[in-house]
This record gives structure tokens, sequence and C-alpha cells, in this order.
């Protein structure tokens, strides 16, 4: 019983030690990990506050760099500010100063307007005064001429008035006379004006064409070639093309005539085609000019069609269109009469425009005028009328009609564009270069009026210019003065009225220049 109380007790004393001592480890560990976590506690504490501390300098410094930006600006806009108060300050000095300076001026002009006035009073006082004594002078002769004349005052007005009537109807009729003169005389020189701004405003070639067609021919032998055996080629060609063929003495051309402008183109290109291909028979010369004449007839249509799109006239009907194509194989005096034409619709179309007229009408009636010369070859009359009838005929207006058939004065003028055309034709038949004959008078009418102007003494040059219509003639300025400079200018154009005959009026100007230069070193 002892020893098993005693191995109880052993036992009841091992279980306490052991409990204790796994009360001693157990508190142990305890605080072990307590003194862990305060340990991580405190670093976390640390990094916090670092974190903290590092957040508030940024804080710092950014508020440190916007405070100095927004100092930087309110700066800047103070600065604005106070110079647009300088501006603004300097401104206002200047409009006082201008407002001191207007003062200063009003104050001036109303010294001046009180000193005028008062000068305009005395003279007031002196015309009322010289006003009654006029009216008695008036009086007093009023009263020595009843006594005179004996009449009574009645008498005496009817007889003034009737007098007063005599001279106003004389001085009216004189004035009206003045007046229907000048009108005339302006209406002239708008003309003209009108006219030389034309002129001044459509620049053409001159003319270059022939009326003779020629065709060249390598050498002498070809002619044989072209005549053929017994003449056979030379009258199957003169049959085929209508035309005839002149072989002669002339060293290396055949000359081909026609009246038919057409017909002698057809005929010499057809000539020259035979000669480049060398086989000339009657088979081969009749082919090559029904080729021929199918080319030139499309060519004719080409022409037509060109004029119509440079004319700037949209429609028109085929033939007429063929028949201007016709033109351009037509000349009179040398000048082509397509071409003519042209320049006539442009003129028309200028003066037109110019009296505040259908400048397109115009152009249309220029471009016809001349359209009868395509068939006057062929109808009996003269090309005015024919190209009338034409133009009826394809269902043209009556202002175009009346223009065509009256641009020569053939037909009573019934439309305004009628003289507008015919002084366009005139403008173009005559302008220096539009025709060799003309030319050449052109040229001699401006030698001549040089050479007369500058036979005078004094005169250094001079220059006809505006096709002749006026001379500008330089004087030497220390020889010649001003009045003699007038003398000078009258005598030139009393002579030049005495040897020449010219169209309108010549305008004679001198001009005398006095050019001082000095140098400035």
């Amino acid at each position: 019983m002892m020893a098993g109380a005693f191995e109880v007790a052993m036992y009841f004393a091992v279980g306490i030690v052991v409990f204790v001592l796994t009360a001693a480890i157990m508190k142990l560990i305890e605080r072990a990990r307590r003194s862990g976590v305060e340990a991580e506690i405190a670093a976390t504490k640390t990094a916090a506050d670092a974190e903290a501390q590092k957040i508030i300098a940024q804080a710092e410094a950014k508020a440190k760099s916007e405070f100095i930006s927004r100092r930087e600006e309110f700066d800047n806009e103070t600065e604005a500010t106070r110079k647009e108060l300088r501006t603004e300050e300097k401104r206002l000095s200047k409009r006082e100063d201008m407002i001191d300076q207007k003062l200063e001026t009003l104050n001036s002009k109303e010294r001046m307007l009180e000193a005028a006035q008062r000068a305009v009073a005395e003279k007031e006082k002196g015309l009322a005064s010289k006003d009654r004594q006029l009216n008695e002078l008036i009086a007093q002769q009023k009263t020595q001429l009843l006594k005179v004349a004996n009449l009574s005052a009645d008498e005496a007005k009817t007889l003034l008035l009737s007098r007063i009537e005599k001279d106003l109807e004389r001085e009216t009729s004189q004035l009206i006379q003045t007046r229907l003169e000048e009108a005339k005389e302006n209406a002239e020189s708008q003309a003209r004006e009108i006219i030389v701004t034309a002129i001044q405003r459509y620049a053409a070639d001159h003319t270059c064409e022939s009326t003779v067609s020629t065709v060249d021919i390598p050498s002498d032998d070809m002619k044989g070639r072209v005549i053929g055996r017994e003449g056979r080629n030379i009258r199957a060609f003169e049959k085929a093309t209508g035309v005839d063929v002149i072989v002669d003495d002339t060293p290396g051309v055949v000359v081909v005539s026609a009246f038919d402008p057409v017909r002698r183109e057809v005929a010499r290109r057809s000539l020259e085609k035979l000669i480049q291909d060398g086989r000339i028979h009657p088979t081969r010369i009749e082919e090559i000019v029904a080729a021929t004449d199918k080319e030139v007839a499309k060519q004719i249509i080409e022409f037509g069609k060109a004029s119509l799109v440079e004319a700037k006239i949209r429609s028109m009907h085929s033939k007429l269109v063929e028949l201007l194509g016709r033109l351009h194989f037509r000349t009179s005096y040398g000048q082509n009469v397509l071409k003519h034409s042209l320049e006539v619709a442009f003129l028309s179309e200028i003066i037109a425009e110019e009296l505040g007229l259908n400048g397109q009408t115009a152009r249309r009636c220029g471009l016809l005028h001349d359209i009868g010369k395509a068939v006057d070859h062929e109808v009996e009359g003269g090309h005015p009328q024919i190209g009338a009838d034409l133009c009826k005929r394809y269902g043209e207006k009556d202002e175009v009609i009346n223009a065509v058939g009256g641009h020569h004065g053939d037909l009573e003028v019934q439309s305004i564009f009628t003289p507008i055309v015919a002084a366009a034709d005139a403008i173009s038949a005559s302008r220096p270069g539009a025709r060799r004959e003309t030319l050449e008078r052109y040229v001699q009418r401006l030698q001549k009026l040089e050479e007369i102007a500058t036979a005078f003494g004094g005169v250094k040059q001079a220059y006809a210019i505006q096709a002749g219509r006026e001379v500008r003639v330089i004087v030497d300025a220390e020889s010649v003065d001003d009045r003699l400079s007038a003398k000078i200018a009258r005598d030139i154009a009393r002579r030049v009225e005495e040897e020449m005959e010219y169209p309108g009026e010549v305008k004679v100007t001198l001009v005398r220049e006095v050019r001082c230069v000095e140098y400035a070193r």
C-alpha cells in the first residue's frame, strides 16, 4: 500500500513538474511572440513615419512651385496692366494737348469771325448808303428822261420792255444756234472717239496673201508631163477642175487661173499631189481631183466652224457655215475675206457696246456682212444683195439681213446695226496694213507728216502716231520759247492742211521740255 501511494505521489509530483515546465515554456513562447510583434509594429511605424515625411516634403515642394508660378503670373499681369496704364496715360496726355490746340484754334477762329462780322457790318452800312444814293440817282435819271422824252412812266416802261424782248429774242436765237453747233461738234467728236477706240482695241495682222495661185515644179521636164501627149493631160486636168492651167516659159512655176477661189485651191492642191506622185495621166488626174475636192470640202466646213467659235456665235445654219468656210479662199485686194469678216464682227461688237447696244447681234451682223462674196461668181448681182437673200433664206433675223444688204448703202437703213457694220467694214478695209495698196499710201502719209514737221527751224524730232491722226513734234527748248512754240505748231497744222489729203483731222502736238540735271557727290 505504501509503495503504491508513493508511486502515486511520484506520478503526481512529476505531473506537477511537467505542468509547471509546460506553463513556463508556454510563457516563454508567448513572450518571444510578443517581442516579435512589437518589433514588426515598430518597423511599420518607422516606415509609415518616413513615408509621411516624404509626402509632406513633396506637398511642400509642389506648393512652393505653384506659389512661385502664380507669383510670376501675377507679376506679368501686373506689368501688362502697368504698360496699358502708361499707354493710356500717354494717349490721354496727347489727347489733352490736341484739345488744347483745338481750343486755341477755335479761339483764334472766333476772334477772326468777330473781326469779319465787324467788317461785314461796316460794308453793309456802306452798301446801304450807296444804295440810297443809287436810288436817288435813278429817280433823278427817270425824271430827266421823262422830261426829255416827254413820255409818261407807262409809255417808257412799254418801250423799254419791247426793246428788252427784242434783245432777248436775238440772244436766244444766238444761244440756240451755239448749242446746236456744240451738239454737232460733240456728236462728231464722240463718234470719232468710238471709232478710234474700236480701232485701237482691235489689232490684226497685215495682209500677206496673194490672189495668184502658183505651183512649183522640180524641173522644166515636168511641164511636158503636165501637158501630156498632144495636151491630153492638161485638158483632162482643166476639165476635172474647171480651171485654166498656164504653162509658159517661167522657170519652175505653173500658174493655175480660175475665177472660183475654191476651184483654184482644189486645182492647186491636185496639181501638187500629181507632181509629187509622178503618175500623171487622165485616170489618175480624175482620182486625185475627186479626193482633193472632198478634202477641201471638209476643210471648208472646218474653217466655217472655227470662225463661229472664234466669233463666239453658238448656232447658225449649216449652209451659212459652209459659205463662211469658202470665204477663207477668197481675197479682196490681198485681204482674206474670212479674216476681214472676223475683224468686222469684233469691231462691230466694240462699237455697239460703246453705244450701249447688243454686242452679240452686232458681232453676228459683222461676221455675215460679206457672205455674198462666197457665191457672187455664181449668182448675178452685188454681194450685199446676194448675202441678204442668203440670210433671209436661211432664217437670220431682220437686223442681220438689213445689215448685210445695206452695209454699202444699197438698202434703206432699218436697223441701228447697219451703219455700225458699215463703219466697221470701212475701218477693217482701210486700217493700216489691211491691204497692200493702202499700206503703201499709209506709210507715205506718215513720212510726209514727219517731213513737214521737221522742215521748221528749231524742231529736233517728229513722230507720226495714231495711224497718222497725230504728229508729235519735239523742239529745242534753248532756241524755241513758249510763244514761238505755239506759232510753230500753228504753222505745221496750216502746211499739213495745204499739202496733204487725209480723212478727218490731224492733231499737231508740240513738246518743249527743259531738263535740269545735277549730281550729288
